[in-house]
C-alpha cells in the first residue's frame, strides 16, 4: 500500500528529537510522500528546505488565517520567491478561521483574497483552511468563478451542503483522523460516502488530529498514522483498501503535479 500524507507540519519542533524514527515509521506504514505545509514565512522556509533535501517531500508556502495579522506585502513577496523552487507544489494553507480569531475578520479576508490572486498567478493549487466562517469562504470562492480554482479543502468537517458546494467548484476534499473518532467523526463518516472517489485525499495534519487507535497511546500525530485514516475510509465506504489507496495516491499526485 502506497500512501501520500497530503498535509502535515513536519517542520514543527515536536519532531526534532526523533525525526529519523518518525520517518522510519512512516516508511514502514507505506508512506512514500508527504506535503509539508507552510503557515507563515518561517514555516514555509523550513518546509522548502526539507523538501529540497529529502526524497518524497514536497512543500507549500502561505500564511494561515491565524497569522495574517502579521502578514505584509514584503511577506508575500518572500513567499513568492520561495515558491519558485520546483519542490513547492501548492500555496497554503490559507483561508478563514472565525473560531479563535487570532486575526480580525477584515485582515483575514484581505490576505485570503490576496493569496488567492498569487496562487492563481503562479498556477499553484491552493490548500484551504476553513473554520466557522459561516459560508464566507465559499462566498469569496464563488466570486472567483471566472478564475480556475484548483485546490483541496484541508481537514474537511463541514456540512453536507458545504461538501456539495466545494465539489461543485471542483475542489478536492482532505480527510483527517477526525474520521476515526467515535463521536466527533460520526457525521463525517456518514457524508464521506458521498465524495466521488477521484476527489478524496487523506492527511494527518501532524502533529495535530491524531486518529484512533493511536490517540489512545500518544497525543502527537505523525505521517505513519495516515494509514489509519485510509483504512477507516475504506471501511466506511466499503472499498478495498489497496485499491482505494492507489486511487488516492493518484488524486494527490494529480492535484500537486507530482
Amino acid at each position: 500500500m502506497k500512501l501520500f500524507d497530503s498535509h502535515c507540519h513536519l517542520d514543527d519542533h515536536v519532531f526534532e528529537k526523533d525525526f529519523d524514527n518518525v520517518m522510519q515509521r512512516a516508511a514502514d506504514a507505506g508512506v512514500k510522500a508527504v506535503m509539508v505545509v507552510g503557515v507563515d514565512l518561517n514555516s514555509s522556509e523550513k518546509a522548502v528546505k526539507m523538501a529540497k533535501s529529502k526524497e518524497g517531500f514536497y512543500a507549500s508556502t502561505g500564511v494561515h488565517p491565524h497569522d495574517t495579522k502579521s502578514c505584509s506585502e514584503d511577506t508575500v513577496k518572500h513567499l513568492m520567491e520561495l515558491a519558485d523552487d520546483p519542490n513547492v507544489r501548492a500555496w497554503g494553507e490559507i483561508g478563514l478561521d472565525f473560531n479563535r480569531m487570532y486575526s480580525s475578520t477584515d485582515v483575514q479576508e484581505k490576505w485570503f483574497v490576496r493569496q488567492l490572486e498569487i496562487a492563481n498567478s503562479l498556477e499553484l493549487p491552493v490548500i484551504f483552511h476553513e473554520r466557522d466562517s459561516n459560508g464566507r469562504l465559499l462566498e469569496i470562492l464563488k466570486s472567483y468563478s471566472n478564475h480556475r480554482i484548483k485546490g483541496v479543502v484541508h481537514c474537511f468537517s463541514g456540512s453536507r451542503d458545504e461538501l456539495e458546494e466545494y465539489l461543485a467548484i471542483g475542489l478536492y476534499i482532505g480527510i483527517t483522523g477526525i474520521l476515526t473518532i467515535k463521536k466527533r467523526g460520526a457525521y463525517l463518516r456518514d457524508i464521506v460516502k458521498n465524495i466521488p472517489v477521484e476527489r478524496i485525499l487523506v492527511e494527518t495534519d501532524a502533529p495535530y488530529l491524531t486518529p484512533a487507535p493511536e490517540k489512545n497511546r500518544t497525543r502527537r500525530n505523525e505521517p505513519a498514522f495516515v494509514r489509519s485514516v485510509l483504512l477507516k475510509l475504506a471501511e466506511v465506504r466499503k472499498e478495498n483498501p489497496e485499491v482505494l489507496a492507489e486511487t488516492i495516491w493518484d488524486n494527490t499526485c494529480r492535484l500537486y503535479g507530482v
